[in-house]
């Protein structure tokens, strides 16, 4: 049998379905789906051992794709996650409690719905809905955490040392931190929902790496320390760094200072989990002088 798996060791029904992208093997008890019962729905394509469905993509014999998705919401593009239910014709018969679940063949139409990522963030199966219904789209998990990204409008950091309008000098000790709020730093909590799942987003920063201008980059692992007069001369434990050079030969007379923030992301939701990054910049003018000696 070309395509198709048949276990004749025990009362199983083995279901091959390559629906969309995917192929799906769907295990299910059969009680007593023995040798003879049942109709030969397969044409010819399934041994009357095991009751056996090939379910083809939308148009073809076997099913009909009724509903599909795109996990980046473009509605079909050919990029991103792909969704969709394809309907099951011929039917399984009734004695197939697994695919049915309490539902009256007679009255009810079955639906498999699978994934193009084979069922890693959206678990394939069948569903059954009332006679002449379509089955309710389900949400993907990651689509949503996505959208609950973008509503959380996730900034670059907020520079509050080194400050363009001031003057720093070489061989003296820069502590750079940054200002800390939901926008800028985290902790960002937002949540998102469609087709019954809900998705909730955590976003943190788990770093900002310092670009000098200075041609050295530095990279914190947190938001840094304010410095206080009484360190005087000291460096900072946490984020600083010390200029060899003057910043005159820069245009403006000033390095042009990049803190790029990474936010790690963690979701949760609709049977899943994952983890997203997003990347922010800020910009900052800094002058560096030299230390001038008073005679």
């Amino acid at each position: 049998m070309d395509g198709h798996r048949v276990d004749r060791s025990n009362a199983a029904l083995l279901i091959r379905c390559p629906a969309l992208l995917s192929s799906a093997l769907v295990l299910a008890a059969a009680g007593a789906a023995q040798a003879g019962e049942g109709p030969d729905v397969g044409a010819g394509q399934c041994e009357v051992i095991k009751f056996c469905v090939d379910v083809s993509v939308g148009g073809e014999p076997g099913g009909k794709d009724t509903q599909t998705d795109s996990g980046n919401g473009s509605g079909g593009s050919d990029s991103g996650l792909k969704c969709g239910y394809t309907k099951i014709d011929p039917e399984p018969p009734a004695s197939a409690v697994e695919l049915w679940k309490g539902a009256d063949p007679k009255k009810s139409d079955l639906f498999f719905y699978s994934c193009s990522d084979g069922g890693q963030d959206n678990p394939d199966g069948f569903i059954s809905v009332p006679n002449g219904q379509t089955p309710q789209q389900q949400a993907n998990p990651q689509e949503l955490a996505e959208r609950a990204v973008d509503s959380m409008t996730l900034l670059g950091p907020d520079v509050a040392s080194p400050k363009a309008a001031g003057r720093y000098t070489v061989g003296v000790p820069v502590w750079m931190w940054v200002n800390q709020s939901a926008t800028t730093y985290g902790p960002n909590t937002a949540s998102a929902s469609a087709g019954g799942v809900t998705v909730t987003a955590t976003a943190r920063v788990s770093k900002i790496v310092w670009q000098m201008g200075d041609g050295v980059s530095v990279t914190c692992n947190g938001p840094g320390t304010p410095y206080k007069a009484s360190e005087s001369m000291a460096e900072s434990t946490t984020c600083g760094h010390v200029y060899a050079k003057t910043s005159d030969g820069d245009p403006g007379g000033k390095f042009p200072v990049t803190a790029t923030s990474t936010w790690t992301i963690d979701w949760q939701g609709g049977g899943a989990a994952g983890q997203l990054t997003e990347i922010r910049q800020t910009n900052v003018q800094v002058a560096i002088g030299e230390l001038q000696v008073v005679k």
